[in-house]
């Protein structure tokens, strides 16, 4: 086959439980600007099973044609019968590109479906282009975060990626926008690779996710301790905002994995970012340049995230935080006094 009988992108919409996922409808919205770019459609693999309501929200999204796979064996995710699934997908669009989110399940479908079909992954992209001869450009830390480095596929197709929740946008939601809605009839062998959940236990506690919230008080190793990391829950609260944290100090335990920002923890676009005794590596700072407004509190006046905040601090953060609460929680309770 040759190369250029490839044309279009396809998105894998990844949905949990029956809920279309955010990463996926951002890169609904990536797609759509480089087919635009390119001159063709785009198609997203909605798989599961009894998910053919969500199809309009795709359309609405961006998407030109919605590939409905629904069978009983795609009610939870398993790698097998997903992957089989997507394989077919790409099979019947014959698409030039094909794009996953870096998530848990993204992750662990994307390199199988690339295996099969015989063709290249590059995981974990930060940007998507396409250059003048139409391929596409896929930009990933490498080197530990020390280089970006720009990835191409130049003699196999689809063009593979994964992307990283929080890095791509999604477009406006268009109500008035229409598109085809098909439903695929997949086809699911029960071969070796196939294994059957018995059960499955969702986590019962209610997890917030920082790529969510529009404040995030992030601390860092100059924090100090877990202890002092107090002072931070304090300052969102008075934000109604969350708690997130570096590499560091999630390394020495002081935080949760899921709360972590950076290139081995989540891109975050929060309206307000605030880092506290945060250095500035690029590893993390690649998870939060985004944000609308970077406020840095570090007592080191040469520390490299004074060179992407819009705002800082130069001075200890256990003695600039409380009197930064204090005076939000003065104009809180102005607030409610004038309400």
């Amino acid at each position: 086959m040759n190369i250029n009988d490839y044309k279009g992108v396809l998105v894998y919409v990844e949905q949990r439980f029956g809920e279309v996922q955010n990463v996926s409808l951002e890169l609904l919205g990536k797609g759509r600007k480089i087919a635009d770019e390119l001159g063709v459609h785009v198609v997203a693999a909605l798989i599961g099973k009894d998910i053919e309501k969500h199809s309009k929200l795709l359309v609405e999204y961006g998407a030109d044609k919605v590939l409905v796979m629904q069978d009983d064996n795609l009610e939870l995710y398993s790698t097998e019968p997903y992957t089989q699934a997507m394989v077919q997908a790409v099979n019947s669009e014959m698409p030039e590109i094909v794009l996953f989110g870096a998530t848990s399940i993204g992750r662990d479908l994307a390199p199988r479906v690339s295996a099969r079909l015989l063709t290249g992954l590059t995981a974990d992209c930060t940007s998507l282009d396409i250059s003048e001869d139409r391929m596409l450009l896929m930009t990933r830390p490498a080197f530990g975060g020390n280089i970006m480095a720009t990835i191409v596929s130049p003699d196999h197709r689809p063009q593979m990626s994964t992307v990283r929740p929080g890095v791509m946008t999604k477009m406006e939601r268009d109500h008035n926008r229409t598109g085809e809605i098909v439903n695929y009839p997949v086809k699911i062998e029960r071969n070796k690779n196939f294994i059957e959940v018995l059960s499955f236990e969702k986590e019962t506690e209610e997890k917030q996710d920082i790529q969510e919230a529009t404040v995030l008080v992030s601390g860092g190793r100059g924090i100090g301790s877990k202890d002092n990391f107090g002072l931070l829950y304090d300052l969102a609260d008075e934000l109604n905002g969350l708690v997130s944290a570096s590499r560091a100090a999630v390394d020495s335990g002081w935080m949760d994995h899921d709360r972590q920002v950076g290139q081995t923890g989540k891109t975050v676009r929060p309206n307000l970012y605030i880092a506290c005794g945060i250095s500035g590596a690029i590893q993390h700072v690649a998870g939060m340049e985004e944000a609308e407004l970077i406020i840095a509190v570090n007592k080191d006046k040469g520390a490299k995230i004074f060179e992407v905040a819009d705002l800082g601090i130069v001075g200890d953060v256990q003695k600039v935080l409380p009197f930064v609460i204090e005076e939000i929680k003065k104009i809180n309770l102005t607030k409610k006094v004038e309400n």
